[in-house]
């Protein structure tokens, strides 16, 4: 589990940067944020379902509700974010990453983040939310020094995406310590979320596919980016945005299914259904189809025909959670030199997941079965991410080469 020097590196070398003494976990950034929070997921969702079976108290004056919020977007999906952008953003900036000391002082600072709200009526709520709110903006700096010393502007899209979070998450805190709505808040950082993944997901879906077709020899490659992909995404930014700051308006529901048609064509010019045979591939795809359906619950909710918490989940848990857990999976086979091939147990936390974001938005839309149908939809959120640690967690611990490039 610790690094040793060696005369001989594994095939494909040891990238630049990257620490050789140490724990492994904190060799690379994907590695321990990918594992904590794939077990913060499991912890987080089952505190939240104990509080709605049994009643039991967590987060203190923080409030069960709001701490459960806050987990979701801004714990785990955090995690996920860090350790996909320390892993990525050097393979595009040719940059050092982050790794060894550094590494684990930002992962603590994400760590004391948990442990604070967890502790509010020992901290005060003010003193734990400033805690929990240094990790983003410490996350944000990172990133932006690295594009911006590398000279990768197209990459300060993304730095945005960022900044967006550090501001929803600031928001949120400010909502919970007035008395205030955190509606406001959580969409804003739902469509950050969304923002980033329309726009990494143009980069990584159709490269992935390309690669994969043109190693069987096809010819039969996705549409490449072009001023379509632009349009889409654009859209997509105008119809979050109009959601986050007034999600009843005419105006949020018809850009809305623009936006949801843009993104249905944008996915068949992808070409997904030609990856049927490798899971790793087709659950991208498959998540990426959440967006549109995202795009159409957000006109839906607009015009009074579906509630807010519904299309809030067919976001978080649809879009957001199953490409993070896609993500996760193919980025810690790449990087660990595993082949890229999905499991029978991967397959089943695709299926878990895929479940769960189908199921879950229905606890808001028959009210009756809301306990049932959220439990279900816990469980089989938890069931996804309990075995992405029970295959994958031996993966981020031990040694293996990081090859440039996998994610």
């Amino acid at each position: 589990m610790f690094h040793m020097r060696s005369k001989s590196p594994p095939r494909g070398g040891i990238p630049r940067g990257l620490a050789t003494t140490g724990p492994v976990l904190f060799s690379y950034g994907f590695r321990p944020f990918f594992l904590g929070a794939g077990l913060w997921a499991i912890g987080a969702m089952a505190a939240w379902i104990a509080t709605l079976s049994a009643g039991i108290d967590i987060a203190g004056s923080y409030g069960a509700a709001h701490w459960h919020a806050h987990e979701m977007l801004f714990g785990f999906s955090s995690a996920v974010l860090a350790g996909f952008l320390l892993t990525a953003v050097p393979n595009w900036t040719g940059r050092l990453p982050v790794s060894g000391l550094p590494l684990a002082g930002l992962f603590g600072l994400w760590l004391a983040g948990r442990l604070a709200l967890l502790a509010t009526d020992l901290l005060g709520l003010t003193l734990a939310a400033a805690i929990e709110a240094l990790f983003l903006p410490t996350l944000l700096a990172i990133c932006a020094r690295e594009v911006i010393a590398g000279r990768k502007w197209k990459d300060l899209k993304v730095i945005g995406g960022l900044v967006l979070l550090s501001c929803a998450n600031v928001h949120f805190h400010l909502a919970v310590l007035g008395g205030a709505n955190v509606d406001t808040a959580a969409r804003l950082a739902i469509g950050a979320y969304v923002m980033l993944i329309m726009i990494v997901g143009g980069r990584i879906l159709p490269s992935f596919t390309r690669n994969w077709l043109n190693k069987l020899g096809r010819t039969d490659f996705p549409a490449p980016y072009n001023r379509f992909d632009t349009g889409a995404i654009l859209t997509g930014i105008a119809a979050l945005a109009s959601w986050a700051l007034a999600p009843e308006h005419v105006l949020t529901a018809a850009i809305s299914m623009v936006a949801s048609l843009l993104h249905i064509i944008r996915l068949l010019r992808w070409r997904g259904w030609t990856t049927h045979p490798e899971k790793l591939l087709v659950v991208l795809h498959v998540a990426y189809a959440f967006v549109p359906l995202g795009f159409a619950g957000i006109a839906a909710g607009a015009l009074g025909l579906l509630g807010e918490y519904p299309v809030m989940h067919i976001l978080t848990v649809g879009v957001i959670a199953c490409m993070m857990l896609a993500v996760m999976t193919r980025a810690s086979r790449g990087h660990t030199g595993r082949p890229l091939t999905a499991s029978p147990v991967t397959n089943a936390s695709y299926v878990a997941i895929i479940c769960a974001a189908l199921v879950r938005p229905f606890a808001e839309i028959v009210p009756s079965h809301y306990h049932v149908l959220a439990a279900a939809s816990g469980a089989l959120w938890i069931c996804a991410f309990a075995l992405f640690c029970l295959e994958y967690g031996p993966m981020l611990v031990r040694n293996g080469r990081s090859p440039r490039g996998a994610a």
